[in-house]
């Protein structure tokens, strides 16, 4: 099975005023990606400057413009993309 693995990491110097607000959004997209069946799993950052995200059955290019839906995206120092094959 394949899937991919998107890191993004947040620009914490610049976050705006109204962060608790975009979060909030943010989480309701991601909520709604989970009950479509295409994001795996959510891991938040150790050091709260970003996420993993796990998206299965999509390819690389669907990942990157699901992505650019995240209110994070515009907040987002960067975003790393791997392809994975899932073993077990």
């Amino acid at each position: 099975m394949n899937r991919i693995q998107a890191i993004l990491t947040l620009d914490m110097e610049n976050l705006p005023a109204n962060f608790q607000e975009i979060l909030k959004h943010e989480q309701e997209v991601v909520a709604k990606w989970k009950a479509e069946g295409f994001l795996e799993s959510l891991f938040l950052r150790q050091a709260k400057n970003g996420a993993v995200l796990i998206f299965k059955d999509i390819d690389e290019d669907k990942a990157k413009e699901l992505m650019q839906e995240l209110p994070f995206y515009k907040l987002s120092k960067s975003i790393e993309y791997y392809s994975l094959i899932k073993q077990f």
